[in-house]
């Protein structure tokens, strides 16, 4: 076996110089002469390659080389320009190598995301890596593409450190201020220039109102490259202190007064509905029976229309972005989530800030985990008093395919915040999750209530069929909770709206709307308002809510509510914009205006009543109220294993506290984020106390015999 592994050595890792042959320094002299033309085809075929692997039909990418040829060259370019690093180096195979594993990796990446979302692979995606590691059961990467991606990788990396130790390496004079001006006339001129004749000649676009579109019209990497460069807000060409005033001035202008006060404003609760999708608006779907009899009730009662989002099929913290502050996805860079960017450091005007300014309590509830999407800090940012995760909840039950929270539950977490503020109106937005995918495609409803039909093949009829039968849980759960806020004597808006289509290969052919970026919003009140139907975009949502019952307050909700039908309404709203996130803030002149809040997770303490030790001694019972999955004991403000017993009862080993020790339970959110504690108590260890109360030969007892 030595023998074997040592030879292995020699063979793969031991670089032996030989004397090459007259013909074989012929051909590596040709090669090097003709380098250039060689790294444009390598670059040609590299990027076919890569659409291949991204669209998963050869076919397909065939079809974009003839129908965006011009695309496809600028995407070898890109990959061309990436090729001449390798004039900086003497291994140039081995440095190719890399360049190319490179780009063909992002394509596999994408391919693999691509089979299970309509969102092609962005750069902000690295941002939320934690966030899907965070995630339990899901499949946004297969058990088999996880493990051939690693296998792969793994043998990539062993065959580029064989070709470090034993390829070929460049043998004449590396000219490196020649080499290194070269490149850079190349990246910071050429392709600058090239890019801008591309874009301007729509060869590419600089901006894609559809992700999706925009990657398989212009290349992946064309698209990934521009997530890469094209973060944030660009500066508004128009944008200044007077041109923010003038804009300021006409809203002003326009604006009614809130007719409103602390002590008779509505609650308003606005609800996420997870992948929703009515079913009707599906052409080819059918189904025994209405899946979602209480949301076409309300659709036909209240003001209700469709709501144009900026995704499909995942991205849902954008949608919720534009809902909350009113601000558009559309002026940021390709595929940017500004929870995973610039809400990581500036805070930002939003509904609920801007409602707290008129004596409203804010919240925020969601039955998933707290960190994901880094909502803890954006909710922050954006002013919340509360966010009660599923941290903060007592998760009982779970969607059939096992892997999320069933809605139900945020019944009583919404009446809760409502109760948590007797003497305000209150502005919850609550966010389910029961329609997330991934969807079976093999039974796993026994004996389901709705059945659907329509669908091609049998795996797409068990989604469906998943699907609607899911749909009915949403809709129970909006019942249900028009219900419980019947039952109060407070005026309440509710609005309902899907945050974009499921993950189930719709095209706009499929749609009714003819828009797989449309879906549907639904309200409720019990204020007698009346029925306004109107279609919208989901950054209009909140200031139309706000304006039908006489809230006029804020930037951009008043800028919604008077600009609306402005010839310069989008210049205006990507300068106040700008003006807010990235600029000088002229529209709060000058001031942090909105600044973080101190948000407290949950509503209800956490309370510690005792810490007992069990009957045989062996455990310690921790006793209190409102325990749930995800608490767990701290002894001296260090964490030990717990056991959730219940609600009211949680079970530590006793060889983990010893008498006098301090006892507080934390709920921990993802990466052990200690989201909220209870009071402390001190642990008195009974066998401790028996042991110095017993009296010694000699001595008195000291104890109280009482």
């Amino acid at each position: 076996m030595k023998k074997f592994l040592s030879n292995v050595k020699t063979k793969l890792f031991t670089k032996v110089e030989k004397e090459h042959s007259e013909a074989y320094m012929r051909r590596i002299a040709f090669l090097n002469k003709y380098s250039l033309l060689f790294h444009a085809l390598i670059s040609c075929a590299l990027v076919f390659i890569v659409e291949v692997i991204s669209r998963r039909d050869f076919l397909s990418a065939c079809s974009f080389v003839a129908g965006h040829t011009f695309a496809f060259l600028y995407n070898a370019l890109i990959v061309f320009a990436s090729l001449c690093f390798a004039y900086m180096f003497r291994r140039r195979a081995f440095i190719r190598i890399i360049i190319s594993g490179f780009w063909i990796i992002l394509g596999i990446i994408n391919g693999c995301i691509l089979s299970n979302r309509v969102t092609p692979f962005g750069f902000t995606d690295l941002k939320c890596i934690p966030d899907l590691l965070a995630m339990n059961n899901t499949n946004y990467f297969t058990a088999e593409e996880a493990t051939i991606v690693v296998i792969g990788l793994g043998l990539f990396a062993l065959f580029c450190i064989v070709l470090f130790i034993k390829g070929p390496r460049f043998q004449g004079k590396i000219h490196k201020v020649i080499v290194l001006a070269s490149i850079v006339s190349v990246l910071f001129i050429g392709l600058p220039i090239t890019t801008s004749a591309a874009q301007k000649t729509n060869v590419v676009a600089s901006y894609f109102s559809n992700i999706a579109q925009g990657y398989e019209n212009y290349g992946f990497i064309y698209g990934f490259s521009s997530s890469v460069i094209d973060r944030g807000m660009k500066k508004p060409d128009t944008y200044n202190e007077q041109h923010i005033d003038g804009i300021e001035e006409q809203v002003v202008a326009d604006k009614k007064e809130t007719t409103v006060t602390s002590k008779n404003a509505p609650n308003i609760i606005c609800v996420l509905l997870e992948s929703f999708c009515d079913p009707d608006e599906i052409k080819f779907l059918n189904y025994n029976e209405d899946p979602i009899p209480t949301f076409h009730k309300l659709e036909k009662k209240y003001t209700s229309g469709y709501l144009t989002v900026p995704v499909v099929g995942a991205g849902t913290a954008n949608t919720e972005f534009e809902v909350l502050t009113g601000m558009s996805m559309k002026y940021f860079g390709t595929g940017e989530y500004p929870y995973k960017t610039i809400l990581k450091k500036t805070d930002c005007e939003s509904t609920a800030s801007d409602l707290a300014t008129i004596g409203y309590g804010t919240h925020a509830v969601h039955n998933n985990g707290g960190n994901f999407y880094s909502r803890v800090n954006a909710f922050s940012m954006m002013g919340y008093d509360t966010f009660t995760s599923k941290e903060l909840m007592n998760i009982q039950t779970y969607t059939p395919n096992g892997n999320w929270a069933t809605d139900d539950i945020l019944v009583n977490e919404t009446m809760k915040t409502l109760d948590s503020t007797p003497n305000q109106p209150d502005f919850t937005y609550t966010i389910t999750v029961g329609t997330h995918g991934d969807y079976p495609t093999t039974p796993v409803i026994n004996d389901p209530k709705y059945v659907a039909s329509g669908a091609d093949d049998e795996e797409s009829l068990n989604q469906w069929t998943y699907y609607i039968n899911q749909l009915n849980e949403v809709d129970t759960f909006m019942n249900d909770l028009i219900k419980k806020v019947s039952k109060r004597d407070e005026d309440t808006v509710i609005v309902f709206f899907g945050d974009h289509l499921p993950t189930m290969g719709l095209t706009d052919d499929d749609m009714k709307s003819g828009d797989i970026y449309k879906t549907k919003y639904v309200t409720w009140n019990n204020m007698g308002l009346k029925k306004q139907d109107a279609d919208l975009y989901a950054y209009q949502l909140m200031a139309s809510i706000t304006n039908s019952v006489g809230i006029h307050e804020g930037t951009i909700l008043s800028y919604h509510q008077t600009q609306s039908d402005s010839t310069t309404y989008q210049d205006g709203l990507e300068n106040l914009q700008y003006d807010i996130l990235y600029g000088d803030r002229y529209c709060y002149d000058g001031q942090d205006k909105y600044p973080a809040s101190d948000i407290v997770m949950g509503v209800d303490d956490v309370v510690v009543n005792s810490a007992t030790n069990s009957i045989g001694d062996s455990e310690v019972i921790i006793r209190g109220k409102n325990f749930t999955k995800w608490s767990r004991v701290y002894v001296n403000d260090k964490k030990v294993n717990t056991i959730f017993s219940s609600a009211d009862c949680l079970v530590i080993s006793k060889d983990d506290i010893e008498d006098g020790d301090t006892v507080k339970v934390c709920q921990l959110g993802s990466n052990d984020t200690i989201f909220r504690s209870s009071n402390e108590i001190t642990y008195a260890d009974p066998d401790v106390k028996a042991e110095t109360e017993e009296p010694t030969e000699g001595t008195e007892s000291t104890g109280d015999n009482n």
